[in-house]
């Protein structure tokens, strides 16, 4: 796969969206992309203002990154085109792939987009605080920022609520993975573990598509000092029905995840705000804590209390 930078942190964008595409610039405006934007429609002369051009075809070579809203069908011969007109990347948002049994055409599409990154299909998209980057066609909590944590969430709408927390956890980044067709959590938990504005990461997970891939990832942001905190979801066997119409994703045996974790040295937890307060632990201290504590009491009743929960 080429490398993820331009996808992440592009200074153009390509933004091919259909009714999706007004939201989509809004955003990018919004948190203060000072790159170029080519809205592609072919009935439409100007979007937000911008002039369009007809079709992916048209777009000048070397665009960064392209947001793709469009029917389902219509989707790998665009990302064909992107590819070919050395695209750094695409978010495909357009759902209606392997989520819904249509698995030949989610095929298609990873193979139309070859070593090109692709993120998604079945993704809300990209927002990077630190880069002042939205491929994102909803509302959302990030701001510009210069240092913060990372997360990585399977759910769209579980990656939107997270933004919009109370909280005063300092969000730099998040990825909404979708059904993770090409680019899964680990490529990009590995590049942004090489991020020194990125203090810690969080996932929220119904299942990983490449479990070596994600173990290496992990010894990379070891080795960078980059704690990682899990919520894994799809635990009981509802909720591993529900991952499956979801994003398509089997969500394994809570055992194996669990001791798997446990072996990659990666926190687990079973809410969002315990994800969103362990990131605030792990942002302002850089690492895991160990087992001892110390508390300062004024009260023997309180120290006992703290002693038995200890």
């Amino acid at each position: 796969m080429r490398p993820l930078g331009r996808l992440l942190a592009p200074r153009s964008v390509a933004v091919i969206a259909g009714r999706y595409a007004g939201p989509a610039i809004a955003q990018l405006r919004r948190i203060g992309f000072a790159g170029t934007i080519h809205p592609v429609s072919p009935s439409r002369a100007e979007v937000g203002g911008i002039a369009t051009v007809p079709s992916a075809e048209a777009l000048p070579d070397g665009i960064d990154a392209a947001f793709l809203a469009v029917p389902a069908p219509a989707c790998p011969a665009i990302v064909a085109q992107l590819r070919a007109k050395n695209c750094g990347g695409v978010v495909c948002f357009s759902s209606e792939f392997a989520e819904t049994g249509a698995a030949a055409l989610q095929q298609a599409l990873v193979a139309a987009a070859g070593d090109m990154p692709l993120l998604g299909p079945n993704c809300h998209g990209i927002l990077n605080g630190l880069d002042r980057v939205a491929l994102w066609p909803d509302e959302h909590g990030v701001r510009p920022i210069e240092r913060g944590v990372a997360i990585l969430s399977q759910s769209g709408n579980i990656a939107v609520n997270l933004t919009m927390q109370q909280r005063s956890v300092p969000i730099a980044l998040v990825a909404s993975l979708g059904n993770q067709a090409q680019l899964g959590a680990a490529p990009l938990l590995a590049h942004l573990a090489q991020d020194e504005r990125i203090t810690a990461i969080g996932l929220h997970l119904e299942g990983l598509d490449d479990p070596p891939a994600f173990a290496a990832a992990a010894a990379v942001a070891r080795a960078a000092a980059k704690p990682i905190v899990v919520l894994k979801t799809g635990r009981s066997a509802a909720g591993a029905r529900a991952a499956v119409t979801h994003t398509s994703t089997l969500a394994g045996s809570a055992r194996v995840y669990d001791a798997y974790f446990e072996r990659l040295g990666i926190a687990q937890v079973s809410s969002v705000a315990a994800l969103l307060e362990t990131l605030k632990l792990l942002h302002v201290h850089g690492q895991r804590p160990g087992r001892r504590i110390c508390s300062a009491s004024c009260s023997g009743g309180e120290a006992g209390l703290v002693a038995d929960q200890a």
